[in-house]
């Protein structure tokens, strides 16, 4: 007998981040980041925030915060500028 429920859905981190230039040039962030109820709100939103900032970028990962366990970022869209994820 395994531990493991095949039928329960991991908790999901879903963000929202948007970014603008300073003055130096460097990508600071002008929004968020917020987290999302779903992917697909999370990319409506992004596009909503596109024309508006120089970078967007709606993100997810597996996620139990509880455990401190994070699975691999999946980018979901993403506009212009956004600095590199780690």
């Amino acid at each position: 007998m395994s531990d493991d429920v095949p039928d329960q859905k991991k908790p999901k981190l879903i963000v929202v981040v948007a970014f603008d230039r300073g003055e130096d040039g460097e990508l600071f962030t002008a929004y968020g980041p917020t987290d999302q109820q779903s992917e697909d709100r999370a990319i409506r939103t992004a596009k909503a925030l596109a024309s508006n900032h120089a970078g967007v970028i709606a993100w997810s990962r597996d996620a139990d915060p509880a455990l401190g366990d994070y699975g691999p970022p999946t980018v979901l869209f993403t506009n212009g500028e956004v600095p590199d994820m780690e």
